[in-house]
């Protein structure tokens, strides 16, 4: 039975995108602390630590995301890990994120001045000092502009894990379109909430790229 698409579809689009935004979140959190991890090795004083830290890297961003996801969902589960959707869309996720962030965030921590590294060095701090109250600080300036850019790759790419069942935004859509073949209107509405949820972020990344230009000039 051929269905119209009206508020009640639209509604729960609205209400599948909460599923789009805490995938997000998850995959943002986990990638985030895996991604730090990476950061640190990418610069450590160990060149083994900076390899590895590399080859994670070189593997995680040479794999398309979508056979991340493959992996963690049909190639656990033939290892014998059975795990929900929304589990193994969260772990690819998290692991495509920590690739792109830990190198954003290695860049940012090379970009601090190599005084910066001197003076703090000079005042006797240890290492983990050195990065809690001299680096950190300054490569967190440094990065938000262009993490906050990543975020906005990270929401659109959520829509793959339609593959595996998670009724996130895209799922939705395809749910919605196959009980009211009106896949124009459908899409649209997809694509409209899809841009209420990046272009904000995206307007915040220019500003804050631009705050952080005027910050270096002056």
């Amino acid at each position: 039975m051929i269905r119209p698409f009206g508020i009640d579809e639209i509604l729960f689009l609205i209400q599948s995108a909460g599923w789009t935004l805490v995938l997000t979140v998850v995959a943002m959190a986990l990638g985030g602390a895996l991604a730090l991890v990476v950061a640190l090795a990418r610069v450590a004083r160990i060149r083994a630590v900076r390899e590895l830290a590399r080859a994670w890297i070189g593997v995680i961003q040479g794999v398309p995301v979508l056979m991340l996801l493959f992996l963690s969902y049909y190639g656990l589960s033939y290892a014998g890990f059975e795990l929900p959707p929304i589990v193994a869309a969260s772990i690819s996720l998290s692991l495509y994120a920590s690739a792109y962030l830990g190198e954003i965030w290695r860049g940012a921590i090379e970009s601090v001045p190599r005084q910066q590294w001197e003076a703090s060095a000079s005042l006797a701090l240890s290492r983990a000092q050195q990065y809690r109250y001299v680096i950190l600080p300054q490569s967190v300036r440094i990065a938000l502009p262009p993490t906050v850019g990543f975020l906005v790759q990270l929401v659109k790419n959520t829509s793959i894990v339609s593959i595996v069942s998670v009724v996130e935004l895209t799922r939705a859509g395809q749910l919605i379109n196959n009980v009211t073949f009106q896949p124009f209107k459908v899409f649209a509405v997809v694509a409209l909430i899809y841009l209420a949820i990046c272009y904000p972020m995206s307007r915040a990344s220019r500003n804050l790229e631009g705050r952080f230009r005027v910050h270096r000039v002056g």
